[in-house]
């Protein structure tokens, strides 16, 4: 078993509409779904095989009312969850919302980096999602990767919080491009955003076995391919697309074990407004 320490562990869809989104994801990445809702919360996981690897909730009504849109958001595992949030203050960093609990399962914060982008930290002994030993497993996330306002000061920023390292990097048109690692594996990228990108985000690729017959499958279930098909450096397949909530998330056909690269795709209408 691979130590979920400082890796990604789990990861959650908040949507405006959860039938809808239910079915667009089914579709789109061959899921099932259960129920896994409480009292007080409509919940449902995401399945691939009899494993769970995502969760859908409603987006808050406070949220909206702030302006959010439908998003995903990972999470990291920690040993220690109230160290890890006053990490990221000394660090520069801020801390949306403050631990709670999951009776049974975990506890948890959001978080967000010196240059505000968010994800999750997450404790417990129970992660109920699939961990990245399995990021080349259909249905699966398969690579992290971080849009950043200047890539070197959120890679100190992460390497101070996580013990994340630098692996491999490629230069390109868009500048360098930074392959990251927790431990011996290598989990995601990130580069600095271009100026037409409103705001830094942590964008999730799901595996796929077909990246053009899903790139369909997004467009005929209301969703919107914004660029795409692309082969990316080492040698995957990639699309990034919007769910018909409007969330993005990518797409990944890993044609070669090698990491992936970066592209860059055009800012869509609502994602103006920070998530």
């Amino acid at each position: 078993m691979v130590d979920s320490h400082s890796r990604f562990i789990r990861y959650e869809l908040l949507s405006a509409d959860l039938e809808s989104a239910r079915a667009f994801y089914v579709n789109v990445l061959g899921w099932g779904a259960r129920d896994a809702s409480t009292p007080g919360l409509a919940y449902s996981l995401f399945t691939a095989g009899d494993a769970a690897v995502a969760g859908l909730m409603s987006l808050p009504e406070d949220a909206k009312r702030a302006g959010a849109t439908s998003h995903w958001i990972g999470y990291v595992g920690v040993d220690d969850l109230d160290a890890v949030a006053r990490r990221v203050r000394e660090l520069g960093g801020s801390v949306g919302i403050p631990s709670r609990d999951v009776p049974g399962v975990s506890r948890f914060a959001i978080v967000a980096d010196p240059q505000m982008a968010r994800l999750g930290v997450i404790e417990g002994p129970k992660p109920v999602q699939g961990r990245s030993a399995e990021l080349g497993a259909p249905g699966r996330v398969g690579w992290h990767e971080l849009f950043a306002a200047d890539w070197e000061k959120a890679f100190a920023f992460y390497n101070g919080l996580f013990g994340w390292k630098k692996a491999d990097s490629h230069v390109g048109l868009m500048g360098t491009y930074q392959w990251f690692s927790a431990g011996a594996e290598m989990i995601g990228g990130m580069f600095t955003k271009p100026p037409t990108l409103p705001f830094p985000f942590w964008l999730y690729y799901f595996n796929v076995g077909d990246i053009e017959r899903a790139a369909q499958r997004v467009a005929a279930g209301g969703g919107e391919v914004l660029y795409g098909p692309i082969e990316a450096p080492g040698g995957s397949w990639i699309i990034h697309c919007l769910d018909p909530q409007g969330a993005i998330f990518g797409l990944l056909e890993r044609r070669s074990r090698r990491a992936i690269g970066y592209f860059v795709p055009p800012a869509p209408s609502n994602a103006r407004r920070r998530r």
